[in-house]
């Protein structure tokens, strides 16, 4: 798909599925290609393609690489709360031609991937006892 015809289909997008912000059908690609990259999928051909619950991964994934502690918020912003919104946006994507996908797909592999406070919130809470370890094998004063 040229840049073209891809910004086209993107703002075709974002007019008919308001309830998700434009910025999330870029962010989709971009962890697609991240998924790959990961998951060292060859460049073309079949053996190429990401099942649902990769993508779900992959996704998680770039979203706390490229956010950090605030990707459940954007994602959040983004109209996204759970991983079935992802199976939603890739089969938006999928129906203007951007993505593909095999005839085993469905927006089902998608669901119930996992908890967004779990996936995004906890890897930036502190570890339980991490701060008593501390200070007990310090010796402050």
């Amino acid at each position: 798909m040229n840049k073209g015809s891809f910004e086209e289909a993107l703002l075709q997008l974002a007019e008919e599925n308001p309830q998700y912000d434009p910025h999330v059908y870029g962010f989709m690609r971009e962890a697609l290609d991240f998924t790959i990259k990961l998951l060292k999928k060859p460049a073309e051909g079949e053996a190429r393609h990401v099942t649902g619950r990769e993508l779900t991964d992959g996704i998680r994934q770039y979203a706390l690489r490229e956010f950090g502690p605030l990707a459940k918020t954007v994602l959040n912003h983004w109209g996204i709360f759970t991983t079935e919104d992802f199976g939603k946006v890739v089969f938006l994507l999928i129906s203007k031609g951007i993505f593909g996908k095999s005839e085993k797909d469905s927006a089902a592999d998608f669901a119930n991937g996992y908890d967004f406070e779990d996936a995004f919130r906890t890897p930036f809470r502190p570890l339980a006892g991490r701060a008593e370890k501390f200070f007990e094998q310090k010796e402050l004063f």
